[in-house]
């Protein structure tokens, strides 16, 4: 064997190789539906053009007019120096349907290489003719979705009836209660070509409205409808929660259509001559009825911590972590599962210790929109920080919603927690509280007689009494008047708390910025933030007098306004609350986003600080 031939073979190798390893499939592909008379085409596709031979066994219920024709195709593609052949080869037959009913497509077997392959089968469901058009019909391929008769595509736009081409509406339900899902479809049925439809669901007042993805879904079938066999499809599908109660409308909505009908304004000459088409496209406007839907209110009284959630959920809590020292976070978080109106609903509360600081719940959705409402979970974080040690109790969170199919209110409790929290690292203090102190009395002895040589005076040598002991007195009298006032002002002072804490609120904030600081340049950027977190809260909590369980920014925004902040200043403060919060998911440089967030909190204290001080 000469070189030449050796490097030939070598080069198909690869080729035989592929041919021998690739695997051989056989696909059927034909219409879910048709209807007696109709002429349907069903076909057979190998993926490789070797095919020998192929048997098909009979249809049954089908009259076989043609077949099998058969159609080849190939191709070759080169990516990246690399050469992909493909082939393929398709056997076609045309039927009839002879009778109505459910009919299974058979099975292929062909031969390729010396081995059998064999396809699936399908089911296909034949509808009576239409009675209009009995045993007529246009000839379509074999995946492509059921359409009109071809005698009835031919006509002009202006003599198609309500009764050929119109968009019907329907409500899963009419009487439903406040917040509960409404699922409205609207559905189109056409004995005509349609071929574009446009319209939308307008603005309701008294709903929230979510419309239901189902484009990718939308495929056009038989449907038969007062002895006529209509090509129908839902073309929009709304969720609706409504927020009000009484009878609600939903109001008429005009869709606009092209339909294709035939062109009788051209001469049939020009048509054989390239002059124009047997058909044209025209426009037709059809429209979808009102519909009126009765909404009754939820039964009172409603639970106390009912969050307005309608539907059917269950609920499950986890903290972590239980132990931890003090002023360091821990987080609750509560899972709500289930189905209903979960879009709208609001965070449960939670009933943890006083001198706890409670951070905004984070919420994380994580629902899809079904027919039913939205279904999954919602997820709420509840961040606090304990500010002193000792062992805490945190009881079950209540979850209250409505159920309407019992149409009574359900409430589900999570476990209660523990939580142990040991003193702050370093033995630092917390602004809020002061630890008490024990005092010890000491308790006087008799002093010993004194012994030995008495010394008398004489008269008229006696301290008392004397311009100097008068003198002494004055003043010690004097200064013990000072001392006492100065006691009082100090006890008045120390008993106004706020204002105490007011006074230290500068202090504390400076020593959690120069923490910070420190945070910053160690690179460290969860501490550093939640100490710039706890700079601003805790600058606020001790300047306005606010309780730690009402601190939040809504709260803080509406105190700093209260004591005349400029409306800059307060949203300059939130908003480097709300950067703080969010700058750890931040994408870009982390030490230039904590440089930023650091220099803002500063200088927005300051500026505070001076103001209030004002004030």
């Amino acid at each position: 064997m000469t070189m030449r031939y050796r490097l030939l073979l070598l080069a198909l190798l690869p080729l035989w190789a592929l041919g021998i390893l690739a695997d051989v499939e056989v696909r059927l592909q034909a219409p879910r539906q048709a209807f007696v008379g109709e002429r349907i085409r069903v076909s057979y596709v190998v993926n490789t053009s070797d095919v020998e031979d192929i048997q098909v066994e009979r249809f049954p219920g089908f009259e076989v007019l043609f077949g099998p024709s058969t159609s080849t195709q190939s191709s070759v593609s080169m990516v990246n120096g690399k050469t992909t052949q493909s082939s393929s080869i398709t056997f076609t037959y045309t039927l009839q349907p002879t009778e109505e009913g459910t009919f299974t497509l058979p099975a292929a077997t062909v031969v390729s290489g010396g081995t059998k392959y064999k396809s699936g089968s399908a089911s296909i469901e034949v509808l009576p003719a239409d009675d209009t058009q009995a045993n007529t019909g246009g000839q379509r391929g074999g995946q492509q979705h059921p359409s009109q008769q071809e005698p009835q595509t031919q006509r002009e736009a202006a003599g198609i009836s309500g009764k050929e081409l119109y968009m019907d509406v329907s409500a899963s339900k009419t009487t439903l209660y406040e917040q509960e899902a409404v699922l409205i479809s609207y559905k189109l049925y056409t004995l005509v070509n349609v071929q574009q439809i446009s319209g939308e669901m307008p603005q309701l007042d008294g709903f929230h409205v979510q419309e239901l993805d189902t484009k990718a879904q939308m495929s056009l079938k038989y449907e038969r409808v007062n002895g006529r066999n209509y090509g129908t499809a839902v073309w929009r599908q709304y969720i609706l929660y409504p927020q009000k109660t009484g009878k609600l409308t939903i109001p008429a909505i005009t869709f606009d259509t092209q339909v294709e009908v035939q062109n009788t304004s051209m001469d049939p000459f020009d048509i054989f001559f390239g002059g124009g088409s047997l058909t044209q496209v025209m426009k037709k406007s059809i429209t979808a009825p009102a519909v009126t839907l009765n909404v009754e209110a939820l039964p009172s009284p409603k639970p106390d911590n009912f969050s307005g959630a309608v539907g059917s959920f269950s609920v499950s809590a986890s903290l972590t972590p239980q132990q931890l020292n003090a002023n360091d976070a821990a987080t609750l978080r509560l899972v709500v599962s289930g189905q209903g109106n979960m879009k709208l609903m609001k965070a449960p509360a939670v009933n943890f210790p006083k001198d706890f600081e409670l951070y905004d719940p984070k919420e994380e959705d994580k629902t899809v929109n079904t027919m039913y409402g939205a279904k999954g979970n919602k997820i709420y974080d509840y961040i606090v920080v304990p500010r002193h040690g000792g062992k805490f109790h945190i009881p079950p969170v209540e979850f209250s919603y409505f159920d309407p199919n019992s149409k009574g209110y359900k409430t589900l409790k999570t476990d209660s927690f523990e939580i142990a929290v040991a003193k702050a690292k370093g033995g630092g203090t917390s602004y809020i509280g002061h630890e008490q102190e024990d005092l010890k009395i000491l308790n006087n002895d008799i002093r010993y007689i004194k012994l030995g040589e008495v010394k008398v005076n004489k008269s008229g040598d006696s301290f008392f009494g004397s311009t100097k002991y008068w003198l002494i007195y004055v003043v010690l009298s004097v200064l013990y008047l000072i001392v006492l006032l100065l006691m009082y002002r100090k006890v008045k002072e120390n008993a106004n708390t706020s204002r105490l804490r007011g006074k230290k609120a500068g202090k504390a904030a400076s020593k959690r910025l120069r923490n910070a600081a420190q945070l910053l340049k160690a690179h460290d950027g969860n501490a550093f933030y939640d100490e710039v977190m706890r700079a601003l809260l805790g600058y606020a909590a001790d300047k306005l007098n606010l309780p730690t369980t009402d601190l939040n920014k809504d709260n803080v925004a509406d105190a700093l306004n209260d004591r005349g902040v400029e409306s800059s200043l307060v949203k300059s403060y939130i908003d480097v609350l709300s950067e703080c919060e969010f700058a750890r998911f931040a994408p870009g440089d982390p030490n230039e986003t904590m440089d930023k967030i650091y220099s803002e909190a500063t200088d927005v204290i300051n500026q505070l600080d001076s103001v209030i001080k004002k004030a």
